[in-house]
């Protein structure tokens, strides 16, 4: 049996600008962009975790909740919030910070499943994951409850 690991060993952490070229003609970042980004710190977190490469199995829930603008630089942050045999879920967590006064506000959440795969692209069993935070620790405990609704969704 894989051994758990912390949230904290794979919590990964990007910093990016919004660039004029990232947004839409009202000036703010475009929704598929932010979706890329988070897919990216997704994989990186789950290859941290599993030390295998890893798929997108689903991207789960996204939740904008605010619009960054251009010049705003982005914080983005990543855990593994649960584990299954060869899955992991992801959360993201992005946050901007206004350039000239340093405000951060959350502009957007999500949860993504990947899956760690050999070198044949075969599902391999991951580690299993101790959450440490109280929202990492929240959302352990409804991992269940994703993970049931997910199979209802896709069969």
């Amino acid at each position: 049996m894989i051994e758990k690991k912390s949230a904290n060993e794979s919590r990964t952490y990007q910093t990016k600008l919004v660039l004029p070229s990232d947004a839409n003609h009202m000036g703010t970042i475009f929704g598929g962009t932010v979706l890329a980004y988070i897919d990216e710190i997704a994989g990186i977190t789950a290859m941290r975790h599993s030390k295998s490469a890893v798929v997108t199995a689903s991207i789960d829930t996204v939740n904008f909740v605010s619009s960054a603008k251009v010049g705003d630089i982005l914080f983005l942050e990543a855990s593994v919030i649960s584990t299954g045999r060869t899955s992991m879920e992801i959360f993201v967590k992005v946050e901007t910070e206004h350039l000239e006064t340093g405000e951060r506000t959350l502009t957007t959440t999500s949860i993504l499943t990947m899956v760690a795969v050999d070198e044949n692209k075969k599902p391999i069993p991951v580690p299993g994951v101790i959450p440490e935070t109280e929202e990492e620790k929240r959302l352990f405990s409804e991992a269940e409850k994703r993970r049931k609704q997910r199979l209802s969704i896709n069969g």
